[in-house]
Parts: C-alpha cells; sequence; structure tokens
C-alpha cells in the first residue's frame, strides 16, 4: 500500500501541467502515488495526463465526464487515494525535487493529524515567501487553539490545502472532503473545519511548494458568477462555527474573517460584469443580515472607517425576507 498519495486536479492547464509533472516526476517514490484528476478538460491537458499516466511512477489517472471544481475534483482523489498520508497539488503549480520525501518525514517524526508548511509563491517572474501564520514551529498543538486572535492572522486564515500533509484518519474521520460544487473560497469551510475538530497539528520551516499566481485562467483572476461561492463558503464557515460548542468565542474571527474576503470583492467589484456585480452587492446584503448582529457590530466597530462603511452601505440595500433565509442563493 502506498504510504503517500498526492491528489493533483487539473483543468484546462496545458500550459503548465508538463512542468508539474516534470516535478512530480523528481519527488517520485516507490511508495507514492499521484492521483492526477482530469476535471473534464477541453484543451491539450487530457493528451498530457494520458502520457504521464504511462510514464510517471505511481500516477493513477481519473478523468471526470463533467467539470465539477476544484473541490468536486480534490475529493474524487481523496476518495481514490490508499495512501497513509495525503497531499494535494494544483495542476499549474510545481514542486521542489525531494519535497515529498521530507514532507513525509516531518509529520511521521511529529506525529500529529496534520502539519502545515510556508510557500514561494510566483507572480510572473517574482517569487517571494509566504509563511503560516504561526510562530510556533516544529511543536504538535491543539488546531482549535491556533483559531484565534480574531483581530490577527491565524493559522485558519492561512488556508492553502496543498500547503501541508494530512494523516488517513482525518479522512475516516470525515474531515478531509471539501464541499462539494464550491467553485471558489473551497478551501475555507475545509480549514475551518480541520482546526475545529481535529486533535493536533504542526507548523514546520519547510519549502518546496511553487504557487503560481496570476494564471489567466485561474477563478481569481476572472469576474465571473463562480466567484461568487465565496457567499456560500463562509456561511458554512458561520453556520458550523455558530454550531460549536466555542461558537461564542470563536465567531468573532469567523464573521472578522467573512466581512474581511466580503470587502476585497466589493472594493475591486469593476471587474465584473454589471450583472454579477449587481448580483454580489444584493448577496452580501442578505449575507450580512444572516450574520448575528452582535457580533458583526463588533466588528464592524473594530474596523477601519473605509471598510466599515462600505458594508454598511451594502447592508442598508433592500433584500427579499427569503433571500436573507436562504443559505445558498441560485445565480
Amino acid at each position: 500500500m502506498p504510504k503517500l498519495s498526492v491528489i493533483v486536479p487539473f483543468y484546462n492547464v496545458q500550459q503548465y501541467a508538463p512542468d508539474t509533472l516534470t516535478s512530480l516526476r523528481s519527488n517520485a517514490r516507490e511508495d507514492f502515488e499521484f492521483i492526477l484528476v482530469d476535471d473534464c478538460s477541453t484543451d491539450a491537458t487530457s493528451d498530457i495526463l494520458a502520457r504521464a499516466e504511462r510514464e510517471l511512477p505511481g500516477a493513477v489517472l481519473v478523468r471526470h465526464e463533467k467539470n465539477g471544481g476544484l473541490a468536486t475534483a480534490r475529493n474524487t482523489g481523496i476518495d481514490k487515494a490508499r495512501g497513509d498520508y495525503l497531499t494535494f497539488l494544483d495542476g499549474d503549480d510545481w514542486l521542489a525535487p525531494g519535497y515529498f520525501p521530507r514532507l513525509l518525514a516531518s509529520i511521521e517524526e511529529l506525529g500529529c493529524d496534520f502539519v502545515r508548511t510556508d510557500h514561494v509563491q510566483c507572480t510572473a517572474r517574482a517569487r517571494s515567501i509566504h509563511r503560516v501564520p504561526h510562530g510556533r514551529r516544529g511543536t504538535v498543538m491543539s488546531p482549535r487553539e491556533a483559531i484565534l486572535p480574531a483581530d490577527r492572522s491565524t493559522s485558519v486564515d492561512y488556508a492553502y490545502a496543498w500547503a501541508g500533509i494530512y494523516h488517513r484518519r482525518l479522512v475516516d474521520r470525515g474531515l478531509l472532503h471539501f464541499t462539494d460544487g464550491l467553485r471558489t473560497a473551497e478551501d475555507r469551510p475545509w480549514i475551518w473545519k480541520l482546526h475545529r475538530e481535529a486533535d493536533t497539528f504542526a507548523v514546520v520551516g519547510l519549502l518546496g511548494v511553487y504557487y503560481r499566481r496570476g494564471v489567466a485562467s485561474s477563478l481569481t483572476q476572472i469576474g465571473d458568477v463562480r466567484q461568487l461561492d465565496f457567499i456560500r463558503a463562509f456561511d458554512q464557515v458561520i453556520e458550523e462555527t455558530a454550531r460549536d460548542a466555542e461558537g461564542e468565542k470563536l465567531l468573532p474571527k469567523a464573521v472578522r474573517t467573512y466581512c474581511a474576503i466580503m470587502t476585497h470583492h466589493l472594493g475591486s467589484i469593476e471587474r465584473f460584469e454589471p450583472a454579477v456585480a449587481r448580483k454580489l452587492r444584493s448577496l452580501c446584503a442578505a449575507a450580512l443580515k444572516r450574520m448575528p448582529q452582535d457580533v458583526l457590530a463588533e466588528v464592524m466597530d473594530s474596523m477601519d472607517v473605509q471598510r466599515a462603511g462600505a458594508l454598511r452601505r451594502v447592508r442598508r440595500r433592500p433584500v427579499a425576507a427569503r433571500t436573507v433565509a436562504a443559505r445558498t442563493v441560485a445565480v
């Protein structure tokens, strides 16, 4: 049985897939498997993956007949995985040679549920190191204790699934799957669930993932309706955190993060198509009305004037009662 399963979704990344696959080859080991999920690509990605299935040691190719998005593709890979440990990579990113053996060694030595790592962000020719916002390195801790404080960036805000490694017992406990069908922000409910419900984690200063930022085909660069899935994602974070035994303590952090992401999208609303921009304002107004109002008031009072003002203006928009009540809104 494999020691490590690496789950790599691909969708229309013919320009980058060869580099990704080359880096996987430089990380291959006889007890590693690479689950390549073709999420119904329409370009040459499918042909590239067909060759990789033959040439990459440990490759397992799975094809979707219908495009499902990143969360669904990752779930397909999780269901297929046989390893004692699991990790992720996106189909347009790449790895340093020998990174996965070092990553596996770190979690085996620490013996925790999951390990989080730093990464290198690559934008055009510029590269910068991004570190997990957590001061203690190489120390096993409760991930719940790393959620707060609410007014500072913590490891729960560092949501990249590929920046870490996860023990199979998290799959067995139902903690590693993503919310099926989310097209963006799919990692937010996921990272919150891990921090609330897993028992142990650690952060290590290990670099080896190169995250390609600003790819033209990435959803973060496309102002279409799929971007609005962040509303569904953060509604889930709020709902699940509110049900937690320590919900009263954790909700200010969840609401504050939701508001920060909301103001980010509202602040760059010009990149959305006009109909989507209108929908964004409407969905944000309804979401603000769904939040626990006492917590929201405290959060907005603690925000800077510009962002708090933007939220208050949106919250004053009239919204149909059924829209406020709906957790998931069809667009």
